[in-house]
């Protein structure tokens, strides 16, 4: 198990398998109702963000990519946590709307960009623990067969 340190965006923990991908816009890249990425320029058109977390260095896009972004959350199709290497405030808002509307808890968390290549080449569950907004987030690799 490898564990990072990053700064918390908004806080929350999740635990789910990692998909790492290139900037998204959610307005017009995602269909929230289906969950799954419908940019047709996407390198991960078809795929789902469901339950899983999203890694990629940055959003792309739209300011409504925070509205998108929380309907998927309400319809449960939205990512369990965001690993960025850029503060991002759109991605950030639309998990928090969702957190406080939805009662989820969708943590993001940026991470540097070392520690980013680690976790978009690992495979392996990734733990997002970034509860409280005072100290470092920690997001650990954790091998697939662990439980």
């Amino acid at each position: 198990m490898k564990t990072f340190e990053g700064v918390t965006l908004v806080p929350g923990h999740a635990r789910a398998v990692g998909i790492a991908l290139p900037p998204l816009s959610f307005w017009g890249g995602y269909d929230a109702e289906r969950g799954v990425i419908v940019d047709a320029t996407h390198a991960g058109r078809g795929q789902s963000l469901a339950s899983r977390i999203l890694v990629m260095p940055r959003a792309r896009g739209s300011s409504s990519s925070s509205s998108v972004l929380a309907e998927a959350l309400r319809n449960g199709t939205g990512p369990a946590g965001i690993v960025l290497t850029e503060r991002d405030l759109i991605l950030s808002i639309g998990a928090i709307v969702a957190n406080e509307l939805y009662a989820s808890e969708v943590p993001v968390v940026m991470v540097d960009e070392t520690a980013f290549a680690h976790i978009a080449a690992a495979d392996a569950h990734i733990e997002i623990d970034a509860r409280d907004a005072a100290r470092p987030a920690h997001v650990r690799l954790i091998a697939p067969s662990s439980p």
